[in-house]
């Protein structure tokens, strides 16, 4: 457990409100400007569960960036943390994939591959321990947590995209589990990984205005790999990663649900038969088609058609349940410390 002085406490609480006013200002001034150039261009793509079929600017990951990177390289400048500048290089590369991916159709194969070197970064600078914090203890795994780091980045990466299907769904879920996240990071890793986590609370926090429901604009794979990419690094640096297991638990699920029902790795926009339905009322109702893939979204609508913002409620109710979960988990993990 983490345990400072009060200059110490001082020094983080100065630090702490800066790189959060910083990542949440930038994006909070810059993302109406952000929305009025991409309509402009035409970067645009249709809201097809809305009467009329609005269109919608994407991606808002170029202004995400620049907010929550401004926020990380001021933070890096305060205290030289390899940790900090590990989880900046991860969130950048996690930008670039999704940025391709917006501008360009990729193959289903391309993210989770190329978030593969969005993992490096953690592990050339050492931001990650040889221990894996388990609820009940922790595991001396220095060998096999090398190949594991390469896979939790890509996994988290892609768990936050995939979720990315209703207005605000990515970005609350996001800050709902970062709530319990810190709290361990804070608890038993490091307290400048807690401080990198700040710019992605905040700056999440000020993209929501702008992203929930009826959303003004889109994240696009670039938003939500850099929020899912970011996540995974700060859960690894700061000794977290059984927690935001656990309190990722329906974008877990809901990834999950849509692989084992693929049985391959696929672009949802490779899907023929889609696992949702859109009824004359815009609501949204559960495919009877088989060939369709099972999701969180699909599963909630088993009991019948709801509308959209009725399902949002429900993902976020299941977000808030996960994160409460993750407290408890937290909770008797102190008792092993």
């Amino acid at each position: 457990m983490i345990v400072v002085d009060s200059l110490s406490d001082t020094y983080y609480l100065i630090t702490a409100i800066i790189v959060s006013l910083v990542s949440f200002g930038v994006i909070f001034f810059l993302m109406p400007k952000s929305i009025k150039s991409l309509k402009s261009k035409g970067q645009v793509v249709k809201d097809y569960h809305k009467p009329g079929k609005p269109d919608i600017p994407r991606p808002a990951g170029p202004v995400l960036l620049l907010g929550i990177a401004s926020a990380e390289v001021i933070l890096y400048v305060f205290t030289l943390s390899d940790a900090v500048l590990a989880i900046l290089l991860t969130t950048v590369i996690g930008f670039i994939v999704g940025i391709v991916d917006d501008r360009k159709v990729m193959p289903g194969w391309f993210k989770p591959l190329a978030l593969v070197a969005a993992a490096i970064p953690i592990i050339l600078l050492g931001a990650h321990s040889n221990y894996l914090n388990l609820v009940f203890g922790s595991a001396f795994i220095p060998i096999l947590y090398i190949p594991l780091i390469l896979v939790i980045i890509p996994v988290v990466g892609n768990t936050i995209n995939s979720i990315d299907v209703l207005n605000g769904v990515a970005s609350s879920s996001v800050i709902i589990a970062l709530i319990p996240i810190l709290t361990s990071v804070l608890l038993f890793g490091n307290v400048y990984v807690f401080l990198a986590g700040l710019p992605l609370l905040a700056g999440t926090l000020s993209f929501y205005k702008y992203h929930r429901y009826p959303s003004r604009i889109f994240p696009g794979d670039s938003g939500t790999l850099l929020m899912g990419t970011m996540l995974g690094a700060i859960a690894i640096a700061g000794k977290s990663e059984i927690i935001a297991v656990i309190a990722l638990l329906p974008a877990v699920m809901n990834s999950f649900l849509f692989l084992s029902s693929m049985k391959k790795i696929v672009e949802h926009r490779e899907v023929k038969a889609r696992p949702t339905v859109l009824t004359d009322d815009f609501k949204l109702m559960a495919s009877k088609d088989k060939r369709a893939p099972v999701t969180l979204l699909r599963l909630i609508l088993a009991d019948g058609p709801l509308t959209e913002k009725e399902i949002i409620i429900q993902v976020i109710k299941l977000a808030i349940f996960s994160s409460a979960l993750a407290f408890i988990a937290i909770y008797i993990q102190s008792l092993f410390v």
